[in-house]
């Protein structure tokens, strides 16, 4: 009996040792994934944190000026600005070993603050600016939620962002709905410094003549002339639906008219006209 009190007591002094575990975990006090930060590229008023194996006296945690240098000790400035974080460790390490302060460095960079990269945020969307990436993993949908989301009713579904991606022109045309919803997550890409995102203004289509609401609607994806004229509140009483022409502008920048059925799927830019009934 006394030898199982002691195991239970022991056991329970060794209990608050696992919880406490995991909040020291590296996941817990690294800012970002290695994955994310192997793709970002350090810039001025970053904040890294740099430790050197067995070296301790060499950690430090610093701000990269606004040129991208930082002071390191021993071997003074060194520029990490436009690098990777693996890259900033090799700088680092080899310029360590050159001035044979560490006969063979093992360098570590962990990315704390990415204040120094920012992307621009233009078009439909509630608070168009520039915005900070918080880290290297900083993707599309948290800097579109920075920005306040899209512009309701007016926001296209397609979303552009350019930049420069290996010292290559970048350029990627986004279906933002597919990517909330999940079925291409994969193109909500990672950020980089220097990124322009645009939203663009979503398609409209024209309506006029006998209708509830004549003016201008949103074409929403595969939008049909039956839901657009609904859309437009209806036909009103003196209209019909025998009277309905479709003007559209053909790829010559030709206008053409139209005589359709109500199941014909709308284009960017038509315009509907409802005829008065004659009876």
């Amino acid at each position: 009996m006394l030898t199982m009190n002691k195991f239970f007591l022991a056991s329970l002094l060794s209990a608050p040792l696992l919880v406490c575990a995991p909040l020291h975990s590296a996941q817990a006090m690294t800012p970002t994934t290695e994955a994310a930060q192997a793709e970002y590229r350090l810039g001025g008023g970053d904040v890294i944190r740099i430790s050197v194996y067995q070296s301790q006296d060499l950690s430090l945690e610093t701000r990269l000026s606004e040129t991208g240098v930082i002071s390191f000790p021993l071997v003074g400035a060194l520029m990490l600005g436009g690098k990777t974080v693996g890259e900033a460790e090799q700088v680092i390490a080899a310029a360590l070993k050159k001035g044979e302060f560490v006969k063979n460095p093992q360098v570590n960079v962990v990315l704390m603050q990415a204040r120094g990269s920012q992307v621009s945020v233009l078009g439909q969307v509630n608070r168009p600016g520039r915005f900070a990436l918080e880290n290297g993993g900083t993707k599309l949908s948290d800097v579109l939620a920075q920005a306040g989301g899209v512009v309701a009713n007016q926001a296209s579904d397609e979303v552009v962002v350019v930049g420069t991606r290996d010292g290559q022109a970048f350029r990627k045309v986004i279906d933002l709905p597919e990517v909330l919803d999940g079925r291409r997550r994969y193109d909500d890409i990672v950020l980089q410094g220097g990124d322009v995102i645009y939203v663009e203004r979503a398609p409209v289509v024209y309506i006029y003549g006998e209708v509830q609401r004549p003016g201008q609607l949103r074409l929403d994806r595969g939008m049909t002339l039956l839901q657009g004229l609904a859309a437009g509140g209806g036909l009103t009483q003196r209209g019909t639906d025998r009277g309905i022409r479709i003007h559209r502008r053909n790829e010559a920048g030709q206008v053409e008219e139209i005589q359709p059925r109500m199941t014909d799927t709308l284009r960017a830019g038509d315009v509907i006209f409802v005829r008065e009934s004659l009876f």
